[in-house]
């Protein structure tokens, strides 16, 4: 026992190492030192030993507490502590260890290690699901529709109602597996002997071969076909937003149910209106004598209804106006609405008459500076800076 090297030290890990770092350890290990990876190594062959060996008792809190306690002496028969027979005590985790790593070919480990055991694979698996994207207006989006699609899918043939048998025969137990879907292989390595069960190729994991194949499917029982769908897209729905038809996509192995129709939705964008969330937002110009008089406007509204809206004096450029409920519906709740933004842009007019600019003249002449908030203000505040400042020189 004491040429034998120290556990931690074949993992390469500390004594205080925890089970997540133990079995990363030993994973890399097994894969660089697996015979399949080193055909004909002796030396692999027994690393590849000694780094299960090392992972049997360090896996194990008993068996740690053990070790960290004796030693190699823990397990030596001779010593009085119960003895280690070189084989696994934990066939689960080291079993799902390599199957992990190696494609889910390892089985359980026979010989005098014990051998595992798979029943057929599921007959009855849920088909996959289908996603598929469709382009909206923004009113389409808004307000809902109803859409005509057409999509492919993975259907059971309609010829051999799925069995893959044709004229109404039946698939018969596969004669190399006897309709288990599995075959037994064992395998010695490093002078441990490992039983691994494999699907069995001639039924490929199904336990029954078909002897009289459909000409439609060629014995798969399964076609690929398009097919046509009536979609009622909610109103309100967004782009980049998504939905799901249950039951509409691939149909299901056996008596396994149909996967679902994922819709992917993409809007167009709109020439006036703007979307975030339920709300939307507009720019709306306006004339410089609405802005300083006020007035009544017409707003465009996203289903064609101009909507009315009273603007007050004095309204400068740039002012956000919101007005209640008249965004987008929200999905599945019909009567909750979002709001309607409108930022408002003063329009200056281009290409006046001489007598149109006189006008002009005129107002600003009878107004001067003390209409306006900003330009009095502003000056005011520049002239009162530059007095304190000559006072402090």
């Amino acid at each position: 026992m004491s040429e034998k090297r120290d556990y931690y030290e074949i993992l390469g890990v500390a004594k205080d190492a925890d089970d997540l770092t133990i079995k990363k350890a030993y994973r890399n290990l097994a894969k660089k030192y697996h015979p399949d990876v080193n055909p004909g190594n002796a030396e692999a062959e027994v690393k590849f030993k000694e780094v299960n060996e090392a992972y049997a008792v360090l896996s194990d809190a008993d068996k740690r507490a053990k070790y960290d306690a004796y030693g190699h002496a823990a397990f030596d028969p001779t010593a009085g502590g119960g003895g280690y027979s070189g084989g696994y005590s934990d066939f689960g985790d080291i079993n799902d260890i390599l199957n992990n790593m190696f494609g889910g070919a390892f089985g359980g480990f026979g010989g005098g290690f014990g051998g595992g055991s798979r029943q057929r694979r599921n007959p009855n698996v849920r088909g996959e699901d289908v996603e598929i994207s469709i382009t909206l207006t923004f009113e389409e989006a808004a307000f809902g529709v109803e859409k005509e699609i057409k999509y492919p899918i993975i259907a059971k043939c309609s010829a051999c109602s799925g069995s893959g048998s044709a004229d109404g025969s039946q698939p018969t137990t596969c004669p190399d597996c006897h309709g288990s879907g599995y075959v037994r292989v064992v395998r010695n390595f490093a002078g441990i002997q490992m039983q691994n069960q494999v699907p069995c190729n001639k039924c490929g994991g199904s336990g029954t071969v078909i002897s009289n194949p459909c000409t439609s499917c060629r014995g798969k029982g399964y076609v690929k076909t398009q097919v046509t769908q009536k979609v009622r897209i909610p109103a309100g729905i967004n782009n980049g937003e998504r939905f799901v038809m249950r039951g509409k996509g691939d149909h299901g192995r056996g008596a396994g149910p149909a996967g679902d129709l994922i819709i992917n939705i993409v809007v167009r964008p709109h020439k006036i209106f703007k979307r975030s969330g339920y709300n939307l937002y507009c720019d709306i110009p306006i004339t410089v004598t609405q802005a300083i008089l006020g007035a009544e406007i017409e707003i465009p509204g996203l289903d064609g209804t101009p909507i009315k809206y009273e603007i007050p004096e004095g309204t400068q450029p740039g002012s956000v106006f919101t007005i209640k409920d008249k965004g987008v519906v929200y999905v599945n709740s019909p009567s909750r609405y979002g709001d309607l933004i409108v930022t408002v842009n003063v329009e200056i007019p281009k290409g006046l008459s001489e007598k149109q600019k006189d006008i002009i003249r005129e107002f600003d002449n009878a107004t001067g500076t003390a209409h306006y908030s900003k330009p009095g203000g502003f000056f005011k505040r520049i002239f009162d800076r530059d007095k304190d400042k000559n006072k402090k020189d």
